[in-house]
């Protein structure tokens, strides 16, 4: 397994020409008449993935004939200019010409599929929480979250104040009330 060399939603036109490896989940995988088309999402944003049969091995283009939506794959390739810039994605000028493919992970098929406006019960959204939790709508309130509690926790540092676990507080406290010569 190799590092990541970025996120895949971070790849952009300053890294033509560049070999990266990129990892994430398979969100969409089209097959038109021998070319692979696969979009790979992460938590940064989604990359378009291409597989040209006359540029990659039989064996990467068995595994790319095989992957499905919600895969957990990591791919290494060249990053090219695309012949269509895609406008509604910020990597929509770039595309990943794919050398080597491997499936890290597989997945069942999904009950809902993984993006925003997709119209789901909230009984399957909390049941099926960890597939809901990788929407980008939901990945981008974590983000937010953690910026505001880092920003808290900066101010609140510059400040001198000591974090104190209440968590923690509360478990010791318990632990010292078992002692027997405690009050």
């Amino acid at each position: 397994m190799k590092e990541r060399s970025l996120y895949a939603g971070r790849v952009r036109s300053e890294h033509i020409g560049e070999e990266v490896t990129l990892k994430g989940w398979v969100a969409r995988r089209r097959d038109l008449g021998g070319l692979i088309f696969i979009d790979l999402r992460d938590r940064e944003g989604v990359m378009q993935l291409v597989i040209n049969p006359e540029e990659v091995s039989k064996e990467v283009m068995a595994t790319a004939e095989s992957l499905r939506s919600e895969f957990v794959i990591e791919v290494t390739g060249l990053v090219a200019a695309r012949e269509q810039e895609n406008k509604n994605l910020p990597t929509g000028a770039v595309e990943l010409k794919v050398s080597e493919l491997t499936v890290l992970n597989e997945a069942k098929t999904t009950p809902f599929e993984i993006k925003d406006g997709v119209e789901v019960s909230d009984d399957n959204r909390l049941r099926y929480r960890y597939l809901d939790l990788r929407r980008p709508e939901m990945l981008e309130n974590f983000k937010l979250r953690a910026k505001v509690t880092h920003s808290i926790r900066n101010y609140l540092d510059e400040l001198e104040f000591i974090g104190a676990s209440v968590k923690g507080i509360f478990m010791h406290f318990l632990k010292v009330r078992r002692l027997p010569s405690s009050f």
